[in-house]
């Protein structure tokens, strides 16, 4: 659904999520799923699986590997949330010129001369303070 407005800040195009319910299985299995890594990971720490198992450092690598698949799962539950549950919006913005961004006059966008007429003063508060605002 796309508006014909082009006013700065207004939504130009919003297309509402699918919100599928396959989506929605596969997120709270996922969830079960994160909730068993993370008590694993837990009584692992209670354990204390990183030191007994110290000579061989089978506990850091199984500790290790549950973190990792701790924040994959986690990451693969973010990104089905927002592929199906979020809308994809675009709002207009106004585009702007590089010497704009910086808050650089146009004339003085390639720089100012060190010895002016309009004063020392004003000279070396635009040396100093190129970014000068309007």
């Amino acid at each position: 659904m796309s508006s014909s407005g082009s006013t700065y800040g207004e939504i130009h195009r919003y297309e509402p999520p699918r919100e599928s319910t396959a989506a929605a299985i596969a997120i709270v299995l996922l969830t079960f799923v994160q909730i068993v890594f993370v008590a694993l990971f837990v009584y692992g720490l209670a354990e204390r699986w990183a030191v007994a198992a110290q000579d061989t450092g089978v506990g850091n690598m199984v500790l290790g590997f549950l973190l990792a698949a701790i924040f994959l799962n986690l990451g693969f539950i973010l990104l089905l949330y927002r592929k199906e549950f979020l809308p994809d919006v675009m709002i207009v913005k106004k585009r702007r010129r590089k010497w704009e961004d910086l808050y650089v006059r146009e004339e003085d966008a390639e720089g100012t001369k060190l010895v002016d007429q309009t004063g020392a003063w004003d000279t070396v508060k635009r040396a100093v303070y190129p970014y000068y605002k309007r």
